[in-house]
């Protein structure tokens, strides 16, 4: 995340969270996106929202319930931004503005990669990108529930075809190239739903 910049533009100035759990919650995720997980301390956090690091340990007790709070809190923001869990009945209304979604905060995607890639060498983290993966596949599985398509598999392959999608565009992508992805995924699943032949869905003639 970028800093912002001051009125009189002589300098940068950090965004203002606040000191309530979850603007702490998200100083902390901007500090793992910025920095990497081994800079996520009271104090790193602290200063990012600009509160003593003693309020942070109110809030949280240890540095591990700092990090799975910001973990579930990354990963409810995503979920409901993203649509997983659409009220839709149609595949267009599955991941509707999933592209812009990663565009407009890449900071709570790369936060959750910086745990991803520390669980290969952290039991503890194991257990957060555990859950991390459970509570994706999960919201995947009910919202295409929703549309009429009941596959725990197809659905699994849905999330991680959106994962990479995700990684891509916060790393080297675009987000017209996730866009167009994305589009072609809802085309398929609509094949899938009413039982059309793949091939006119995908356009392959």
């Amino acid at each position: 995340m970028s800093d912002a910049k001051s009125s009189a533009g002589s300098r940068p100035v950090r965004p203002q969270y606040g000191s309530g759990r979850e603007a702490l919650l998200d100083a902390a995720i901007s500090v793992v996106a910025r920095r990497g997980l081994r800079y996520l301390t009271y104090r790193s956090v602290a200063a990012e929202a600009g509160v003593t690091h003693g309020l942070v340990a109110h809030h949280f007790g240890s540095r591990d319930a700092l990090l799975l709070e910001a973990l579930r809190h990354s990963v409810q923001r995503s979920i409901d931004v993203t649509a997983l869990r659409t009220d839709g009945g149609t595949p267009d209304d599955f991941v509707r503005g999933f592209a812009e979604m990663v565009e407009r905060d890449p900071d709570l995607h790369a936060f959750q990669y910086e745990v991803l890639l520390e669980s290969r060498r952290s039991p503890e983290a194991r257990s957060h990108a555990d859950e991390l993966y459970a509570s994706y596949r999960s919201a995947t599985r009910e919202g295409l529930a929703r549309l009429g398509i009941v596959d725990g598999p197809l659905a699994d392959l849905v999330f991680a075809a959106l994962d990479g999608l995700v990684f891509q565009q916060v790393t080297v992508g675009s987000p017209a190239v996730t866009e167009g992805a994305v589009e072609a995924l809802r085309r398929l699943l609509a094949a899938i739903r009413d039982g059309s032949p793949l091939h006119a869905a995908s356009g392959v003639h």
